[in-house]
């Protein structure tokens, strides 16, 4: 089931949530009121900048937008200067990990911190559990900061599904528990997956993940599999009508397959992924991070590495020490493998199937937030304009979500999710990494607000 094409699963207003729940003295009250005057607007409807306006927010919402001229700035307001800067809506960070209530929330709160440091308002938890049910009711109330969650329960994959008749009952229970969609992890047979799409289907729950080596990507677009994410299945399905896989090992989704290509079916797949209405979410970040021929202590000293516990980006430096190392590496296939995965995510945008942005993270040397504006700057190196690598981000995710009426825009009655943006991104797109602030829902997170969170987050890795 696409959630495109679907109602939302659960859509509740703001207002409706504060009278069950209460309000959070982390939200923005429902009459409190911010003016951000002057500011050029990037309202993501089209390719288009509105300069020179003024955008009224109160409580969560957008209340009014319109020429500096035309708009009356309410006296209680508080007001924010907005010249020379852009406005955008968040983005969606949609192949996200939240952390386990196992990890405590030191750490899950550094990661959500993370997110909305770098402007992430929405976020799609691929790998759920129990306590992200309640998680997701306190970030969309704001009794937690960080973005709006959608979450899956825990993963099927070929440990946690040994038989069709226990992946029936798992998607019910998953149903019953409220979790949003299905997460798909590889090893599961075809049997168990036909039951898991037949019985997802039919009680209105979303199946998204990996594609497992048994199903193929011909039967995930088949069934209409919501996302297919990592590009999984896709090498598999474009190799060359004389190989047999079964001779080769596949890899890392698909990278031992690099050199038995067929680039020419590349089209064939993509307009078939279109036909589907199946999303797709790279994640290509991901990808680069862990095959590329870069020396893993250089990416350690990326600047977003601070903000990670010391021990996690010492363990992904070894890991990559180790994939370098190994005999079977090959630092020509790997580039080359990089260049066809860019070549499908182009040809999958030009023949009109869905890109959603998403980068895996927290993943190796993937940091929450810094990794999605790492993804943005490879989907435009893939081909994709700066507007169009924005939509992946931004509208294509309140389309998949069904949210059209909530988020993706700015437009008075949308949620007040925002980046103020030093610099036009339209223009180039490391410009979204030039974040002056960001609002969370109507929460207003200065730059000073954004530098002081994340010096605690450096001080405590």
């Amino acid at each position: 089931m696409n959630y495109g094409t679907k109602k939302a699963l659960f859509r509740i207003a703001a207002v409706g949530l504060f009278a069950l729940f209460g309000a959070s003295p982390l939200a923005a009250g429902p009459n409190d009121i911010t003016a951000i005057v002057g500011v050029n607007v990037i309202p993501m409807d089209i390719n288009r900048v509105a300069k020179n306006q003024t955008v009224i927010v109160k409580g969560w919402q957008i209340e009014a937008i319109g020429p500096v001229a035309e708009i009356t700035v309410p006296t209680e307001a508080v007001r924010i200067e907005g010249q020379d800067r852009y406005l955008i809506p968040g983005l969606a960070e949609m192949h996200a990990h939240i952390p386990s209530a196992a990890r405590g929330e030191e750490y899950r709160d550094r990661v959500l911190f993370l997110y909305v440091a770098n402007g992430i308002t929405t976020v799609r938890g691929m790998l759920g559990e129990q306590s992200h049910i309640r998680l997701r009711r306190q970030l969309y109330t704001q009794l937690v900061l960080g973005p709006r969650l959608f979450t899956s329960g825990p993963s099927f994959n070929g440990n946690s599904v040994t038989s069709a008749e226990q992946a029936i009952r798992r998607v019910r229970e998953q149903k019953a528990a409220g979790y949003d969609f299905v997460k798909l992890h590889p090893g599961l047979t075809r049997k168990e997956f036909d039951a898991i799409a037949a019985t997802a289907d039919e009680v209105g729950l979303p199946f998204a993940g990996h594609v497992s080596a048994a199903v193929g990507l011909d039967r995930a677009l088949e069934v209409r599999q919501a996302t297919i994410d990592h590009l999984d299945g896709y090498l598999q399905a474009i190799v060359r009508d004389d190989v047999d896989i079964a001779d080769y090992s596949t890899g890392f989704f698909g990278i031992g397959l690099t050199d038995v290509v067929d680039e020419a079916k590349i089209a064939k797949v993509a307009r078939a992924t279109a036909a589907a209405g199946v999303w797709n979410v790279p994640t290509q970040t991901l990808i680069e991070h862990n095959v590329l021929p870069v020396d893993p202590d250089e990416i350690a000293a990326w600047p977003e590495m601070q903000y990670m516990p010391a021990n996690m980006v010492n363990e992904w430096v070894a890991r990559k020490k180790r994939n370098l190392a190994d005999p079977d590496y090959d630092p020509e296939r790997a580039k080359r493998y990089v260049e066809i995965r860019r070549l499908l995510i182009k040809t999958l945008h030009d023949a009109g199937a869905g890109l959603l942005l998403g980068s895996d993270a927290p993943q190796v040397f993937n940091v929450p937030g810094f990794a999605a504006h790492r993804e943005l700057a490879i989907l435009v190196e893939s081909g994709l304009s700066p507007f169009q690598a924005l939509r992946a981000g931004i509208i294509n995710p309140a389309v998949y979500f069904g949210r059209q009426q909530e988020f993706g825009t700015i437009e008075v009655g949308k949620m007040a999710d925002f980046i103020l943006l030093n610099a036009n991104p339209l223009d180039d797109i490391l410009n979204t990494q030039k974040i002056e602030a960001v609002m969370v829902r109507g929460k207003y997170l200065s730059r000073s607000d954004i530098d002081e969170g994340l010096a605690k987050l450096r001080a405590t890795r």
